[in-house]
């Protein structure tokens, strides 16, 4: 598999090609499909979000299918009611709540189990399939404020206030994460990836204290290569080690080679295209995954992808214009 090649750091013709949130809202079948299903209907039925999941590469030819689910999956399955209108909404946990949830049955997953069985029997052999979780710290805060936030103040003050307390309720979530991840393996994802969609708001000393350590716990000991992700911290690529990951994924912020150095080169980097470019025109589109390829020059090790999740307007033609100017780079 390309993907495992160059986690691998194999020397390769081009870097292998996926991308955040390719199952999505703007391929227009998808919009086929959610006419029929809702976004939670769809989740939870294996054989349509397995469908979801195959759709892009069927189109666009990729290196990786990414299991169609949502970092909330798990949550539901220990027993915290979600509706997603359209994002995660639920009744704020307390700290103490949270530390007192139950280990995460496997056969609660089940679900996640079979779609990610089915994508794999689906597939090219050559294609890889990715699982996917939230790390603690990104679903801690979704916890305590009870759905989204620009700041999630509430929860950064909590950490504060109670440090111990925190550390407790991020490693009981580590471990369901743990639990999550490994289902998707032993269902047939050859790698995993850990989205820390919020890690970014928190200073260099809670990242090394708090965030990082219960993200490290959460990858500990899977049978399979493991992606961290960490967007809006470009001042956190020095520390990222404190994820024992075997990739780390990089936003736009930063370009490629410049955050590579600080990561180190001899570890692999994914990214880092920044999604607006993709609201452009082909040319442009081009143009910007040249730079990307070119900033990654000889290192081996890099896997081509966004910066970010695609957006829900981007443009078909733009998004295959990107893909043929990674299978053309040499």
């Amino acid at each position: 598999m390309r993907l495992l090649d160059a986690i691998d750091r194999k020397p390769l013709d081009r870097p292998p090609i996926w991308f955040m949130r390719q199952a999505g809202r703007y391929l227009p079948e998808y919009q086929a499909l959610r006419s029929e299903y809702s976004f939670s209907e769809a989740v939870h039925n294996p054989a349509v979000a397995a469908e979801i999941t195959l759709q892009p590469v069927r189109r666009f030819g990729l290196d990786a299918a990414i299991v169609f689910a949502d970092i909330m999956t798990p949550l539901e399955a220990l027993g915290i009611p979600i509706e997603f209108t359209p994002g995660p909404t639920l009744d704020p946990l307390p700290l103490e709540a949270i530390v007192e949830l139950p280990d995460l049955d496997p056969e609660s997953v089940s679900g996640v189990a079979e779609t990610v069985a089915a994508v794999r029997e689906a597939l090219d052999p050559n294609v890889a399939v990715i699982g996917f979780a939230g790390a603690p710290f990104t679903l801690l805060v979704y916890l305590l404020e009870g759905g989204g936030s620009k700041t999630f103040a509430v929860a950064r003050a909590e950490l504060r206030r109670r440090p111990d307390l925190a550390e407790q309720a991020l490693g009981r979530l580590a471990a369901a994460m743990q639990t999550y991840l490994g289902v998707q393996i032993g269902a047939g994802a050859n790698v995993v990836q850990l989205f820390d969609s919020w890690v970014g708001l928190l200073p260099v000393d809670q990242f090394v204290t708090l965030a990082g350590p219960a993200a490290d716990r959460s990858l500990a000991s899977l049978p399979a290569p493991a992606i961290y992700f960490a967007p809006h911290g470009p001042h956190l690529l020095r520390y990222l080690e404190t994820v024992q990951a075997d990739v780390y994924g990089v936003d736009w912020r930063l370009p490629l080679d410049e955050a590579w150095l600080q990561i180190g080169v001899d570890t692999p980097i994914q990214g880092n295209l920044d999604p607006a470019v993709l609201l452009t025109d082909p040319e442009t589109v081009r143009a910007a995954t040249r730079e990307v390829l070119g900033r990654a020059g000889d290192w081996p090790g890099h896997i081509f992808n966004l910066g970010h999740g695609i957006l829900p307007t981007t443009s078909v033609e733009n998004v295959e214009a990107m893909v043929a100017a990674v299978k053309e780079y040499r």
